[in-house]
């Protein structure tokens, strides 16, 4: 009978019975696995708020590159008013765009700049067509 109980016990792991392999009581377990299986209600949620301040602060670095020094700035602001002495009845964005050799959004950023500066005027018809010229 024994034998009979000593196959059973290696073949299926019972629930009363004792394992095979006990840790010594010197083991012991990393205090930081245990520090972090305790508190992951704090941790996780503090490392997608460090992710997201990581890309929110990308996003204002990306947006500060794309920024022109004062000098470039004055020659574009020089040549957009050229242009728009040029078109008495104004220009659209696209328009100076094309004939300054400027990105369209950055043109849009230095025009709603000037605009704020009371330099230039936009008005925006029926069919959403924006056009700027020179403030009279």
């Amino acid at each position: 009978m024994t034998l009979l109980r000593l196959l059973t016990r290696l073949a299926i792991d019972l629930p009363g019975d004792t394992p095979d392999y006990d840790r010594p009581p010197s083991a012991t377990t990393p205090r930081y696995l245990e520090f972090l299986e305790s508190n992951t209600h704090l941790i996780y949620p503090g490392l997608a708020v460090l992710v997201l301040a990581l890309i929110a602060l990308g996003i204002l670095q990306a947006w500060r590159s794309e920024d022109m020094d004062g000098v470039q700035k004055a020659e574009l602001k020089r040549d957009v008013i050229r242009e728009l002495r040029r078109e008495v009845h104004g220009m659209t964005a696209d328009a100076l765009a094309r004939a300054v050799g400027v990105p369209s959004l950055k043109l849009l950023r230095l025009l709603e700049e000037m605009q704020q500066d009371n330099i230039i005027e936009s008005r925006t018809d029926t069919q959403r067509l924006t056009t700027w010229r020179m403030k009279l």
